[in-house]
């Protein structure tokens, strides 16, 4: 049986790099910017997020969610989907609040980075375990 990589450390790294984007406590930096900073530590943070879902959730090291990792594709595609679209509900919602004015500027942007890549990933996916990029549809 093969061991499990850590995720932990990995994701409460992430999440208090991703964290520290709501408060105004990152350095300047080389660029003698400190929003910039804390952009570039939040994006860090969502890197180590992604890598601690992509161990917790296929139990192994690496990036890329291929097909054949998936345990049920046929009929998790449609779950990814569906996230991607609450992302983009999410962010019209929260563009429509006053709490968009409490969060960094790109959030917008890289809220719709995260829908947009899961989208094409899921319909991707759904096309070829169900659609016509399938075994199946080559055989009729």
């Amino acid at each position: 049986m093969a061991t499990v990589p850590e995720w932990r450390w990995i994701t409460v790294a992430g999440a208090l790099m991703v964290l520290q984007t709501l408060f105004d406590v990152a350095p300047e930096g080389p660029w003698n910017a400190p929003s910039f900073t804390r952009g570039v530590i939040g994006l860090a943070g969502l890197c180590c997020l992604y890598i601690g879902w992509f161990r917790y959730t296929f139990k192994r090291r690496g990036i890329i969610p291929s097909i054949n990792r998936w345990q049920n594709p046929e009929k998790t595609w449609k779950l990814v989907v569906m996230f991607s679209l609450a992302c983009f509900i999410v962010l019209l919602l929260v563009t429509k609040t006053a709490l968009v004015d409490h969060l960094p500027e790109t959030t917008g942007m890289i809220v719709l980075l995260i829908a947009s890549l899961a989208l094409l990933n899921g319909i991707y996916v759904g096309l070829v375990v169900s659609g016509p990029l399938s075994d199946k549809a080559e055989e009729e």
